[in-house]
């Protein structure tokens, strides 16, 4: 699918907030509203918008966020990410490259329930070693 510079206007604006009426967004493009609409649906309809979403706001996010970063044995991903998954505050598991092999993405309303996270995640088999990052104060969000 090719997607040109005013699709990519558009993308950007309902980034910024997926509920701009159409008749805003064509007015910030300087198109018509159905050729907006037209853009839109094709945008859905070929991938590149998969879904619109709720993003929460601070007075609904976790007190404490970390990230955690482990290297783990050889062989050892399926049984470590099995652990994973069963722990309540891990959100999100990207594997990367370098020295740690996974970042994991934990909340907790508490320091106890972090601590707890953290020490389930460490104790967890064929976890070579972790390095934990709490989460001060966030400076850019981008993410949806």
């Amino acid at each position: 699918m090719k997607i040109d510079e005013t699709d990519h206007k558009l993308l950007n604006l309902l980034r910024d907030n997926a509920r701009t009426p159409v008749t805003e967004l064509a007015r910030h493009l300087n198109l018509a509203r159905t050729t907006v609409q037209a853009r839109i649906e094709r945008l859905e309809s070929n991938g590149a918008i998969a879904g619109y979403t709720l993003r929460e706001g601070h007075a609904m996010r976790p007190t404490l966020r970390a990230t955690v970063l482990v290297a783990i044995e050889p062989r050892s991903g399926p049984t470590v990410l099995g652990r994973l998954k069963s722990l309540p505050g891990v959100k999100t598991v990207h594997t990367t490259s370098g020295r740690f092999d996974l970042l994991i993405q934990v909340t907790a309303a508490t320091t106890a329930e972090l601590d707890d996270t953290l020490d389930r995640i460490g104790e967890a088999r064929g976890v070579k070693s972790s390095e934990s990052l709490i989460h001060l104060a966030t400076k850019i969000d981008r993410m949806p």
